[in-house]
């Protein structure tokens, strides 16, 4: 089996690399912080000191760290991936960086002779911890078949959405749709309270008709119990819708509705709430 080179050990790297393991796979893995790798050397992991090292010794390297400078440095940047990634290698970038930047990059590596997928992820820490990931993917077709095998030990849903970008480009989409349904749950939330009516009851009837969503379900819990412990944090989201209205404009499309979320998700973050899971947007509109 191939060897997999895992940069980026945090909240989801961490089940994602031990998914891998328990397929068979032989993982190294690079961590900027060492406390984040240390359970990992249990199961028999190589470390390595720089995403250079690491590709090295991987023939398929995967990254999933916060932003897309953070994905630049370990990819192109002085002792990245591209200094040392052998011939026809494939870099599976799993972060949700610029569609732009995703591009570039790919290109960078055709040049060096190797390959380079985006493939970012939905589903959050639950979705690494049980391998049932919504996976999006941008590159070539030949690419995504080659590492399927690979893919399918972290995700259930894994779509080649089209060509270099479009996996970022599914990603900003589903950020979107994921501020605004739950803005939406916060707001009919707040309407219940206001009207003397219990939201929880409100939630449960709103389950069985077309107002079902999982966010309504998972979050709209959440928003009930005031538990912000975070699966995916704020100061990600707001970077990810970031990421979508920045696309808008150079797409030049209007997204009123992706804008106002944006504003409601930088202000939790302004206001320090970075590191509380998305849904504490509930606070901001008054009933979380």
């Amino acid at each position: 089996m191939q060897t997999i080179g895992y940069i980026g050990i945090g909240i989801m790297g961490k089940p994602m690399v031990k998914n891998l393991l328990k397929a068979g796979y032989s993982v190294n893995v690079y961590a900027r912080r060492q406390a984040s790798i240390e359970d990992l050397c249990e199961d028999s992991c190589a470390v390595y000191d720089t995403p250079k090292a690491l590709a090295q010794a991987s023939d398929v390297i995967i990254s999933c760290v916060a932003d897309t400078a953070d994905v630049e440095q370990v990819l192109t940047g002085a002792e990245g991936v591209i200094h040392a990634i052998k011939p026809e290698s494939i870099v599976i970038d799993m972060s949700t960086i610029s569609p732009e930047a995703t591009r570039a990059m790919a290109l960078q590596f055709s040049q060096a002779g190797a390959h380079m997928l985006d493939a970012p992820v939905s589903g959050g820490e639950v979705g690494a911890i049980d391998g049932s990931l919504s996976i999006m993917v941008g590159g070539a077709e030949t690419d995504f078949q080659r590492v399927l095998p690979i893919l399918e030990c972290l995700g259930k849903n894994i779509v080649h959405v089209g060509d270099h970008g479009a996996g970022q480009v599914a990603k900003a989409c589903n950020q979107i749709l994921v501020a605004q349904t739950m803005n939406a749950v916060a707001e009919a939330f707040l309407l219940a309270q206001r009207s003397n009516v219990d939201a929880a009851k409100v939630r449960e009837a709103l389950l069985g008709g077309f107002a079902y969503s999982k966010i309504l379900e998972v979050h709209g819990q959440r928003m009930l119990e005031g538990n912000y412990q975070p699966g995916f944090k704020a100061h990600l989201h707001a970077k990810d819708l970031r990421i979508a209205t920045q696309s808008a404009e150079v797409t030049q499309c209007s997204l009123p509705g992706a804008d106002l979320v944006t504003q409601y998700m930088n202000t939790l973050v302004e206001q320090g709430d970075g590191e509380l899971d998305s849904a504490a947007i509930a606070k901001l509109i008054g009933s979380g």
